[in-house]
């Protein structure tokens, strides 16, 4: 076996036991909506093959596949292609709404299918966003409770994985979830990695935000532990933003000493121009002259890096700004653009 094979073996072992491997060839916005995106009334046949090194499903319904679809359909040959940079790419689902079973239902059934894994975000948590683009969350304790059981009900013994709310640890270190909520906010995310992780094949990465977000790693520490990162298999960093690899991969080793040696994932879906360096209080918002990131991979070349995911959907909307829809609705022009610039 080469050492490839050895290494990439080795990854996926870490991150996904027993399912398909690698092949040898200040907020987030971050909440995706799950509107209608644009429909051709044709299906795909089958799934496109995940990109090499990722165990991850694709979907072959997700908007990016619709519109690719629809684009050829009208002649946009070059837009279409240029799309599939993302359509035939595995990005994480994001359920919504009160029940989310019956998307996690759809992702499982659709993953099982290509013997691969479903990649989930977990977000609803109550006082979501501080009441910002992606307002929302469930209503209260007990809300958030049952829609966690629903979770991993529909998960079930599929191998899957979780990253769990991103924003909520982050903006309780900013100051921007006030001081009354920070209990519960501990309580429950506890009790969601709790619940996850009884389920046989699921990994779970609490969100830890991105180093633009909170300069100081240190600070994350002991509200990391607080909310029983100790139980998780990880945590996140990243995600909807588009700080650079590099940057990423530096700032999560400073958290992971101070958690004993932690792993983390890291959102590469936006980052391939790094971040945007002016209008920084906005710079998280659909910025323009962003691309594509590392495509996602277990093959990350760095003990402590389980993955390389892409957690936010490429051309899903940050919010109402810069002339885009709300927080996490299809925008398939800043989807092409994110494309068209892609190194990958």
């Amino acid at each position: 076996m080469s050492r490839y094979r050895i290494l990439c073996a080795a990854l996926s072992a870490v991150l996904l036991t027993g399912v398909a491997g690698c092949s040898s060839g200040d907020g987030t916005g971050a909440e995706p909506g799950a509107g209608p995106g644009v429909r051709t009334g044709s299906r795909a046949e089958a799934a496109p093959a995940p990109a090499s090194g990722s165990p991850f499903w694709v979907d072959p319904e997700s908007d990016a596949a619709r519109q690719v679809r629809l684009w050829q359909g009208q002649g946009r040959t070059a837009d279409a292609a240029a799309l599939r940079r993302i359509a035939d790419r595995p990005v994480a689902a994001w359920p919504s709404g009160s029940d989310p079973r019956p998307g996690i239902r759809k992702a499982v059934a659709g993953a099982a299918k290509q013997q691969r894994t479903a990649l989930f975000v977990a977000y609803d948590i109550p006082h979501r966003d501080c009441g910002k683009y992606s307002a929302g969350g469930a209503d209260g304790i007990e809300g958030y409770r049952a829609w966690t059981r629903m979770f991993a009900e529909a998960v079930g013994e599929a191998p899957a994985v979780i990253v769990l709310e991103p924003d909520a640890i982050a903006h309780m270190v900013d100051g921007c979830t006030t001081p009354d909520h920070h209990a519960e906010r501990y309580q429950l995310l506890g009790e969601a990695i709790e619940t996850f992780k009884q389920l046989p094949r699921t990994k779970v990465y609490l969100d830890a935000g991105n180093p633009s977000w909170i300069p100081d790693p240190t600070s994350l520490v002991e509200p990391l532990r607080r909310a029983g990162i100790d139980r998780a298999d990880g945590f996140a960093l990243n995600v909807s933003n588009f700080q650079t690899d590099g940057a990423v991969r530096a700032y999560g080793v400073k958290v992971s000493q101070g958690l004993g040696g932690k792993h983390f994932v890291m959102d590469t879906s936006r980052n391939g121009e790094g971040p945007l360096l002016d209008g920084r209080d906005q710079a998280w918002c659909n910025p323009p002259g962003r691309s594509l990131g590392t495509p996602p991979s277990v093959s990350t070349g760095d003990p402590l890096v389980d993955a390389f995911l892409w957690i936010k959907r490429p051309g899903d909307s940050d919010g109402p700004c810069r002339g885009g829809p709300s927080a996490g609705t299809w925008w398939p022009e800043y989807a092409l653009g994110l494309a068209k610039r892609a190194r990958h």
